[in-house]
């Protein structure tokens, strides 16, 4: 009897982050679901700020100035030394480890997300992020670089990945109606993560910094804790529609775009099919051009215009003494900013918008948009016209930032709603190979150019033009997309063995469909409260996002 009670204990202890739990009962409100989404998405996209940290550590021995390692020390004695400040060429390779091990993470465990639900998945990706930050911590505390990237890098990664994925499968069956805007919502915060994580990272790293110390250490542990709170919060949040569940007075409209399917595609047989390749590349393309830019706008801006950034069009940029330097650096850093509130922007209006163009036709906006302004932002600069340039580049940042957000949907459509979200998962190997081309192909172009003795305004020319190619590829990959072979649908019976398997009904039970009282739900006492609590942080790092940029219109 003892055993049996301790065994039911047990399973009750275990089961608060079990599927089961998180099916939805009636009178639950579908929009408390996007602010659980926003809470951990705001604190994974902090990974698109990590550069916040890297000038400080660089002076994490010598604190006013870096202590230099030997001429002749390499990476591998970077990673274990703790005698010299290490270089933030050395401290960048976290941020390619973040964005591998996201896309490699999400593909790798998408199948097991959707067996386990999305609760699970989110706190897991909480004690990953917040627990890697705290590796990290200690890292930095002993100036071993392995830890940070075990911490941060790897661990981390690992978080991301999860964390990334956990709302999507959720989201689109909680909104079948708007699965653009529902996607975009979530995948939105992952984009303003940095607008809220930096300048909170800056602040911590002023209060804790002294003499001896840049105060990185004690940031990190702070941010550790703040964030596995905040995701595990999410991840509690998580709630997802019985099988069955009918969104209430809303059936799919008789006349709707041909690519949204009835029927789902099993997670195995995805990858299979044509479709999958075509998506996976439009994203790839869509993403190495957007990621290409977004990580070299600040130099690019004032490399182009050089003085004509503060009135003297005479001076080209290798020209500028050091204050004028330092001037127009703030307008660069400025420009990052507005390029940020686009990104983020573009997240939840692309998404938004599919609803009503459809997703093909969405994708085939940003190609024919994107081809022309890549291939005309180098007349804009040459001209000399700044405001046609910087509207240029902040509506091809809208576009790679709608890419993200739309491409889910498109792969409901496609697929089905059933391994949605491990199917996004295996389509983020395309992030994570867009992320290594994206920057290659503007670095060492960039290079080559200058070595050529280009100047300054024009050695962007050409890399403006190779990623327009690209955009015109992923056009053709879109124009190829058509709807799945039946062969790959799964029949009724399957369907009922696998909403059995992933724990969404009890073996043996008659599938019911309707609203089972959950319907539309709208601003009540809760809802209020949760978009509250995402939204306040939200809109401080907007504000000072905006203030920033402001000092481009001065």
């Amino acid at each position: 009897m003892s055993g049996s009670n301790s065994s039911k204990a047990a399973t009750n202890s275990y089961g608060l982050l079990a599927k089961e739990r998180t099916i939805a009962k009636a009178g639950f409100n579908r929009w408390l679901v996007p602010p659980a989404a926003l809470a951990i998405h705001l604190c994974i996209g902090m990974a698109y700020g990590f550069s916040v940290f890297w000038l400080p550590l660089s002076k994490a021995i010598g604190i006013t100035k870096a202590v230099a390692c030997p001429a002749d020390a390499g990476l591998l004695d970077a990673l274990f030394t703790s005698a010299c400040d290490w270089k933030i060429s050395e401290l960048g390779w976290m941020y390619t480890l973040f964005f591998l091990l996201l896309g490699s993470s999400a593909a790798i465990w998408g199948g097991w997300l959707e067996r386990v639900g999305p609760r699970k998945a989110g706190f897991t990706a909480a004690m990953c992020w917040g627990g890697g930050l705290l590796i990290s911590a200690f890292g930095v505390y002993t100036h071993q670089l392995w830890l940070m990237w075990l911490g941060s890098g790897f661990i981390g990664g690992i978080g991301l990945g999860l964390g990334y994925i956990s709302p999507v499968s959720t989201l689109i069956k909680w909104f079948p109606d708007r699965r653009g805007m529902a996607t975009g919502m979530a995948i939105m915060g992952f984009g303003g993560g940095a607008m809220i994580g930096s300048p909170l990272a800056n602040s911590l790293m002023e209060y804790f910094h002294t003499a001896t110390s840049v105060g990185v250490w004690q940031t990190f542990a702070v941010m550790g804790v703040v964030y596995f709170i905040a995701m595990t919060c999410g991840a509690f949040g998580y709630r997802i529609p019985p099988a069955g569940w009918k969104l209430e007075g809303w059936t799919l409209p008789e006349k709707r775009h041909a690519l949204i399917s009835d029927y789902n595609v099993h997670l195995k047989n995805a990858h299979k099919t044509p479709q999958f390749w075509l998506i996976w590349a439009v994203l790839c393309l869509n993403v190495s051009a957007g990621i290409g830019v977004i990580g070299m706008a600040s130099p690019m801006l004032q490399e182009i215009f050089g003085g004509n950034l503060i009135g003297h069009p005479e001076i080209g940029f290798t020209d500028l003494n050091e204050e004028q330097k330092k001037a127009i650096a703030a307008l660069g850093a400025g420009f990052a900013g507005l390029l940020s509130l686009f990104n983020i922007a573009g997240r939840f209006f692309w998404a938004s918008l599919s609803d009503k163009l459809g997703r093909k036709n969405t994708y085939f906006v940003f190609f024919a948009l994107g081809i022309a302004m890549y291939g005309l932002s180098p007349w804009a600069a040459h001209s000399g016209n700044q405001a046609l340039f910087v509207a240029f580049v902040c509506v091809i940042l809208s576009m790679y930032g709608g890419g993200f957000a739309t491409v889910p949907a498109y792969l409901a459509d496609m697929f089905g709603t059933q391994f949605v979200g491990a199917i996004h998962g295996r389509l983020l190997t395309a992030w994570a190979t867009a992320g290594i081309i994206g920057p290659v192909v503007v670095n060492y172009i960039r290079e080559a150019q200058i070595a050529a003795g280009v100047p300054r305004q024009m050695v962007y020319d050409f890399t403006l033009y190779i990623l327009a190619g690209f955009l015109a590829l992923g056009f053709v990959a879109n124009w190829f997309i058509k709807p799945v072979d039946k062969k790959w649908h799964i029949s009724e019976q399957e369907m009922q063995a696998i909403i059995e398997a992933q724990h969404e009904k009890a073996a043996g039970e008659k599938l019911v469909t309707g609203s089972f009282g959950i319907g539309h739900g709208g601003l009540n006492a809760a809802s209020a409260l949760a978009w509250t609590a995402v939204g306040i942080p939200l809109a401080i790092g907007l504000w000072i996002t905006i203030t920033k940029a402001a000092v481009l219109f001065h």
